[in-house]
């Protein structure tokens, strides 16, 4: 199919939003996030009853 010189190619590409899931710099910036705020909150845990999370689990 050949296109009609009456329909030319537009000049500017649209701007498209980057995907929220699947492996990209937003997925993996809000896991690095998530993954040192569960650190801090087990060392928390750790630090308050003196105790390793495990055990404090009942694991």
């Amino acid at each position: 199919m050949s296109q009609s010189p009456s329909s030319p190619e537009p000049s500017v590409s649209p701007k498209v939003q980057e995907p929220k899931f699947g492996f990209n710099s937003y997925a993996e910036r809000l896991n690095g996030r998530a993954a040192m705020l569960g650190f801090v909150l087990t060392l928390a845990i750790e630090y308050s009853t003196g105790q390793g999370l495990l055990s404090w689990l009942g694991l």
